[in-house]
């Protein structure tokens, strides 16, 4: 093996990893793109590393057989890289990860970012609840977004809270979030006046025919029952109760409109713009929550 550029290294992974057949969506959209983050992360190079600027950069054979022993664990797992690299971003922030939790990838991160839910808010809002936090990454980001706001992030796996408390602490934010063990809505018993949710919503059909890549994640994270609704009826159900006059929920349902609209068609909700479209990801009001 002889020493080549870092391009040609990208190249050559990529095409790897496009032969090989392995699902994207964890960070990433395709073959291209993941190899530019393994190899960078596996050379030791910041993954904003702007390509162009090191793209003659030459890798030696040792660096070379690194990069390639990483792309062989991640095509025999299938595992998502960010499970190998133990790092995932959101809107440029950078988080840990590992099997614990599922791989942060939320929708409801770029409405954080963006302000389109500002105009739903106020002054008043003062009480975030992230539920189904996962590794709290939406919880962070929240308390990145809104420096005034005090965060709860709850789920029911103590494992992914155990990845939550260290990206907690990570963006040294012990002071204003607060991560708590719970069933849904069971163990909150306090108001909020926003709620975040990216609950588990995919529905039997689609679990059944999920890449190896998906199933690498906590099933509890994931899986919604016969129409992905699950979990969502439970919680409108819980929400009200558990919200301020003027509370809003901001919910993902993801690729699960239909089941969605066919399980609450009389709610009114407000759909929001994201990168995968206006059908993923909803703001509904506590007083159209009362109306079911």
């Amino acid at each position: 093996m002889s020493a080549m550029s870092l391009s040609a290294l990208i190249e050559q992974v990529a095409q790897r990893l496009e032969e090989a057949g392995v699902a994207f969506g964890h960070g990433t959209q395709s073959a291209f793109d993941e190899a530019v983050w393994l190899v960078l992360w596996r050379l030791g190079l910041p993954l904003d590393t702007e390509l162009d600027e090191v793209s003659q950069q030459t890798v030696t054979p040792e660096q070379q057989a690194q990069v390639h022993d990483l792309i062989n664990e991640r095509i025999a797992t299938r595992k998502p890289a960010a499970y190998l690299t133990r790092e995932a971003w959101l809107q440029g922030v950078s988080f840990y990860i590992d099997e614990r939790a599922i791989v942060p990838r939320s929708l409801i991160a770029e409405v954080l970012a963006d302000g389109t839910i500002d105009a739903w808010l106020s002054d008043q809002t003062t009480r975030v609840l992230d539920l189904c936090t996962g590794n709290g990454s939406l919880a962070v980001l929240a308390a990145l977004a809104w420096p005034e706001v005090q965060v709860t992030g709850a789920d029911i796996s103590d494992d992914a809270l155990a990845v939550a408390t260290i990206n907690v602490e990570r963006h040294n934010l012990q002071e204003r979030v607060t991560l708590v063990h719970s069933d849904g809505l069971q163990h909150l018993p306090g108001l909020f006046d926003l709620i975040l949710c990216n609950p588990p919503y995919v529905c039997k059909a689609s679990m059944d025919t999920l890449p190896a890549e998906y199933r690498a994640e906590p099933v509890l994270a994931l899986a919604g029952g016969t129409d992905g609704m699950d979990f969502v009826r439970q919680l409108f159900k819980d929400a009200p109760s558990r919200m301020t006059e003027h509370a809003v929920m901001v919910l993902e349902i993801g690729n699960e409109v239909a089941h969605f609209v066919a399980a609450f068609p009389e709610l009114e909700v407000a759909w929001l713009d994201t990168s995968a479209g206006d059908d993923q990801v909803l703001l509904i009001t506590r007083e159209a929550l009362l109306s079911l």
